[in-house]
């Protein structure tokens, strides 16, 4: 495949940040995009609603539907399946990218959030998959990805925000099991993660503000990757817990330095993101 024109994508989230850029990545192509999303209302500290990516999607040159949802409400979940179905035909891609993030230490980590992140991110990220594998069965080319980092159980990263790596490692665990479930369906599911933090509010929010924002690489480079994952054929091209910079490297990329946050910034200057040594 070169190209992701008339592919149906459904992305959970994707209001803002790391999840807009990659559908405006692929609406560029002609794409559709069904996004699953809460944001129907501007939240006061958050920039974007479903609705503005949904716009946002249309003037990149793709199409788009906005769905108000909750990727923890399975009636949700369900509704969006059959719109996206009864829209576009069919699913081709499905991105796991909703995500919810605490750094908390495990004796300051409210239950109330700890279910929240098992919610959205494990069994979002189960449920929304398995919800689709019915059509993408029947698509061409189809993939599952999913936004999480590699399996790493060291001590350093266990220990560092255990309710945190439980509900990453729980989305790339429910994402390799789908990828071996389903080989012989011609199903991929991968995951993405980069070397690198990425300038979305989460960073900006949690990571370390302005200073940490500064050395960030832009949402691009994400996206970059996970469009030419996206490209891949699926029967060869799954089960991998990939990194954003391996995957561009592989195709040809060298040269990260148009994707700082702050242009000219030295790569030995950009902050590790978590998870990787």
């Amino acid at each position: 495949m070169s190209t992701l024109a008339g592919k149906t994508i459904l992305m959970s989230g994707g209001s803002r940040g790391i999840g807009l850029a990659i559908a405006l990545r692929a609406a560029a192509d002609g794409a559709n995009i069904a996004m699953l999303a809460k944001t129907d209302t501007p939240h006061p500290k958050l920039e974007g609603t479903v609705h503005s990516a949904a716009e946002q999607i249309r003037a990149a040159g793709g199409q788009a539907l906005p769905i108000v949802g909750d990727v923890r409400d399975d009636d949700d979940i369900t509704e969006a399946v059959l719109k996206t179905q009864g829209e576009f035909g069919g699913i081709d891609i499905v991105i796991n990218n909703a995500s919810v993030i605490d750094l908390s230490r495990s004796l300051e980590l409210g239950a109330k959030k700890y279910d929240l992140m098992q919610d959205v991110n494990v069994r979002g990220t189960f449920m929304l998959s398995r919800a689709a594998i019915p059509m993408l069965k029947d698509a061409e080319n189809p993939h599952i990805l999913s936004l999480s980092p590699p399996l790493n159980p060291t001590p350093k990263w266990l220990g560092a925000h255990t309710g945190y790596t439980l509900a990453k490692f729980g989305m790339t665990m429910v994402t390799l099991g789908l990828a071996a479930e389903f080989a012989r369906d011609g199903i991929a599911a991968n995951t993405l993660w980069p070397r690198t933090t990425i300038a979305t509010a989460a960073v900006q929010n949690l990571l370390g503000g302005d200073r940490v924002m500064a050395a960030s690489r832009t949402p691009d480079i994400y996206a970059d990757a996970a469009y030419a994952v996206l490209l891949k054929p699926a029967a060869e091209y799954t089960g991998q817990t990939l990194i954003v910079e391996d995957v561009l490297e592989a195709d040809g990329v060298t040269d990260f330095s148009g994707y700082a946050a702050v242009p000219g910034t030295p790569d030995d200057r950009l902050f590790p993101d978590i998870f990787l040594d």
